[in-house]
Parts: C-alpha cells; sequence; structure tokens
C-alpha cells in the first residue's frame, strides 16, 4: 500500500472513530433526559413481558385520575400529598411541593413528572392538569380508556 493511500485509511478512521464516540457522547446523554410513562398499575406490576418496574431514584411520569378524598395538604407549607389511580386496582402516592394547578381536582385526570421515592411513591416535580372537560392527556387517555369522569359539585350547583 503506498503512503497515500495509507494516510487517507487513516484519516478516514479517525473520523469514523471520533463519529462513534460523539454518538455514544450523545446517546448517554440523552438517555439520562427520557422520562418513561406509566400509569399506576404499571408501576406495581410492571411494563411489558418482562414486568420491568421503576426503581428507587429513577424520573418518571405518571398518569392517572386523582383518588377521591385522597388530597392531604400542610397546614404549613406548600406540601400536597396525594393518591393517583387508573382504576384497574393499582394506586401510587404523589408528593408535591409548590402551588398546583388551577384544575386540580379529585377524580380529574393530571400527568406527573418526578422521581420514585419508593414502590409506590413518587416525589413529583410538575403537575399538569387536563384544561377542559374534554381534554385528556393522550397517555392518560389511552391508559385509563372507559373510565367515566365524575364532574365535581360545586356549592348548590344541581347539574
Amino acid at each position: 500500500m503506498n503512503p497515500r493511500r495509507k494516510k487517507r485509511l487513516s484519516i478516514a478512521l479517525v473520523i469514523i472513530l471520533g463519529l462513534g464516540s460523539v454518538t455514544g457522547l450523545v446517546l448517554y446523554a440523552l438517555k439520562q433526559n427520557i422520562d418513561l410513562f406509566y400509569t399506576p398499575t404499571q408501576m406495581i406490576e410492571g411494563l411489558g413481558e418482562e414486568k420491568v418496574r421503576p426503581i428507587a431514584g429513577q424520573r418518571l411520569r405518571i398518569g392517572g385520575l386523582v383518588l377521591p378524598g385522597s388530597v392531604k395538604r400542610s397546614s404549613e407549607d406548600l406540601k400536597v400529598r396525594f393518591q393517583l389511580t387508573d382504576n384497574k386496582g393499582g394506586i401510587v402516592t404523589l408528593e408535591y411541593e409548590g402551588i398546583l394547578p388551577d384544575l386540580f381536582r379529585e377524580g380529574q385526570g393530571i400527568v406527573a413528572q418526578g422521581t420514585l421515592k419508593s414502590a409506590t411513591v413518587i416525589s413529583a416535580t410538575e403537575v399538569l392538569a387536563k384544561h377542559d372537560e374534554e381534554y385528556m392527556p393522550p397517555e392518560v387517555a389511552e391508559a385509563v380508556k372507559g373510565i367515566q369522569h365524575t364532574k365535581p359539585k360545586y356549592g348548590n350547583d344541581t347539574k
């Protein structure tokens, strides 16, 4: 092999190795930012045929309905603790510190993002509530298909 071909081959190998390294680093960085979506039943029973469950410390998103009667607010600060269900038997507890969305109510669909503290307790960093009577986030709608929503009663409202 002549010197010119050796030089071209070595340059091509360096470029390929460099691109491979950059691709690997990008994929590694993105892996840390992926938040998997779960329903309460999927968190308890696991996902897929292998029944893979999230591990403590893992970031995730969870969606479902706020269990009526489960919202407990702290009197000293903005901490709120409530339970989420998908009406398939799964119930998980969410802990959130902050101001909840105006549309947050018991019996309403929500999506929360946070970190798993234990098998059924999530420390939420963000809580999203649906914005009108007809809308539900696609992940939640798929997870709780067929569940009838109950409208909260306000004061003397007889509807």
